[in-house]
């Protein structure tokens, strides 16, 4: 029998970024090591990436972390700041 419970809201994330940005480097080895899954969008690839990012972040600079929780999207640019914020999500030491 399924047990009802309240669990914490999910969220999905999209990390827009490029492959030789040194700070998205950062961010993807951060999610390698803790084991994070998360889709990536690479904006000098897929123009359509690019745009997105800029019309919904507001500008177009990597890297920049997705975040929808409850139909509600927020941007997270600044490498150290994504960091922080998926190690809280994820309780990474």
């Amino acid at each position: 029998m399924p047990q009802d419970s309240v669990a914490d809201p999910i969220e999905s994330y999209v990390l827009y970024q490029y492959e030789s940005c040194p700070f998205c480097y950062r961010v993807r080895r951060f999610l390698d090591h803790a084991g994070i899954d998360v889709e990536s969008r690479d904006i000098l690839r897929d123009p359509d990436a690019r745009r997105a990012l800029a019309e919904g972040g507001g500008r177009a600079t990597v890297p920049c972390l997705r975040i929808e929780r409850d139909g509600t999207v927020r941007w997270l640019y600044e490498s150290l700041d994504i960091i922080g914020y998926l190690s809280k999500r994820f309780r990474v030491a």
